[in-house]
């Protein structure tokens, strides 16, 4: 399998709603490194999975409408739980809607919140 990874970082505020998030359910803060990798067995016409430059620029494209924003006060997010994993797999799907007929392939959508935690999704594009 071949593949091309890209990194980026947004910083958000949210809530987490639900007694099983402790702490969490308070307004809080939380900065993420995003890797985006795009997985295919094969190559394209110029040999490559995808150029660096545009998967880079279609991370960026996704994470601006979130970056400093409160997740709480974002409509589309309204009575979701914004965890990492469902920021990974919105990522996703916002990336897998910009590259619809360019690209196909797996995609994994991985958020690094520290050194010891992330979480990811990973699907077909």
């Amino acid at each position: 399998m071949y593949a091309v990874k890209v990194r980026d970082q947004f910083s958000i505020a949210y809530s987490l709603d639900n007694e099983a998030f402790g702490r969490a359910q308070n307004l809080h803060g939380s900065s993420f490194i995003v890797d985006a990798e795009f997985q295919s067995e094969i190559l394209d016409e110029h040999n490559i999975v995808m150029d660096f430059e545009l998967a880079l620029r279609l991370l960026k494209q996704v994470l601006v409408p979130l970056n400093y924003q409160n997740l709480d006060e974002v409509e589309i997010f309204n009575g979701k739980l914004t965890t990492a994993e469902f920021l990974a797999y919105f990522i996703h799907q916002e990336i897998a809607k910009a590259t619809a007929g360019s690209f196909t392939g797996n995609l994994k959508i991985t958020l690094t919140k520290s050194h010891i935690s992330s979480a990811s999704y990973e699907g077909r594009v």
